[in-house]
């Protein structure tokens, strides 16, 4: 039975009310890349919570502090944070921004267990997950994913890492292997991705975060930053790059309720049931018996028992005593009519005769 007080969401109340950037950030070991995710705390989004997986936060300046950095000590407490802090009752504090870090390190260590599994039931320690094992295997993990950066509603960063160059274009032409980037379904959940390394530029080195994925036309595959980087760098590039003030134009917006009110429905009448002690006692008024009810029951619904009529075949037995005796009501007042003209036309011709023989 579906639930019919389930409140009916409003369409208007998701449109879009802030600036937001869901990013994720690619590179290799030592480029900078939980520095760059810890200065969300710098872009004004509200205080930052960072899942970290790697238990790296405690090395950042703010934690604790400025921001928060929950430590992710097994993969499978992943989801149980993220539920807390988006549902739960991590709700109370507030959080203006999530990050992740990182990725790979949860994808790898649930991919570790997949092959174990697979290796444990084959007896072969080199046997690996088919590709509807890591099919389905990617589902599920897609759905820390898409609870984050989709569901959250606020600004994200995701950290993924790179293991080695090259080797990404390796694995992509052996079917059957996990692709860090591309069959972990990452790039399919976030705005832009960006890879950050450690370049010479004239005759310096210097951080290059470049754009190599990108469903934001303020962000074209190509474009870069360089130096010390922040997120709040993207965050106002995306905004000369739209021309608008998100901020402003949020406070324009009218805000719509979350819930469409539903509307009363109008009252009707309903008329009470008669009960079989009424249909007998109205029996009884009209001049009928409480065996002329117990015939109609047996007659027209095959009821013996008047006393087992469903409330529907009260009603129509009602409805047909009422009519017959309108019938019966009608006809006697034929005959009533009848015989008063009868008597009306005898006492005439025994006038005419008394007239008659007062002539003669």
């Amino acid at each position: 039975m579906s639930n019919t007080t389930k409140p009916r969401i409003n369409p208007l109340s998701r449109r879009p009310r802030q600036q937001r950037l869901v990013l994720a950030v690619r590179g290799g070991a030592g480029t900078g890349k939980s520095h760059f995710l810890r200065s969300m705390s710098d872009a004004g989004l509200g205080r930052l919570c960072i899942f970290d997986v790697e238990r790296k936060t405690r090395l950042l300046k703010g934690v604790g502090a400025q921001f928060d950095g929950l430590e992710v000590e097994r993969p499978d407490e992943l989801p149980e944070f993220i539920d807390w802090a988006l549902s739960g009752e991590g709700r109370e504090q507030n959080y203006g921004c999530f990050g992740l870090d990182s990725w790979a390190a949860y994808f790898g260590a649930k991919h570790s267990e997949t092959i174990s599994a697979v290796r444990e039931r084959t007896g072969d320690p080199l046997s690996q997950p088919t590709a509807e094992e890591l099919a389905a295997d990617q589902m599920v993990l897609q759905g820390v994913l898409r609870r984050l950066c989709m569901e959250s509603g606020k600004s994200v960063v995701i950290v993924d890492q790179i293991a080695a160059k090259g080797k990404e274009a390796k694995e992509d032409n052996e079917v059957g292997r996990v692709l860090p980037m591309t069959a972990s379904g990452l790039e399919y959940f976030v705005d832009v991705m960006v890879e950050v390394s450690m370049q010479e530029r004239e005759g310096e080195i210097v951080r290059v975060f470049q754009v190599v994925k990108s469903n934001s036309p303020a962000f074209e595959v190509g474009f870069e930053l360089t130096g010390n980087v922040t997120f709040k760098h993207f965050l106002e590039h995306m905004l000369k790059e739209t021309g608008g003030d998100f901020e402003r134009e949020a406070a324009k917006m009218q805000t719509a309720p979350e819930t469409l009110e539903e509307k009363p429905s109008p009252l009707t009448l309903v008329a009470p049931q008669m009960t079989v002690q009424e249909l007998v006692m109205k029996a009884e008024r009209l001049g009928f018996k409480q065996a002329d009810v117990v015939t109609g029951a047996r007659v027209y619904h095959n009821q013996p028992n008047i006393y087992r009529l469903a409330p529907e075949q009260v009603a129509d037995l009602d409805r047909r005593m009422t009519a017959r005796a309108e019938r019966m009501k009608m006809a006697q007042q034929t005959e009533a009519g009848d015989s008063s003209s009868s008597r009306s036309s005898a006492e005439t011709q025994r006038t005419q005769a008394a007239r008659n023989v007062k002539r003669a």
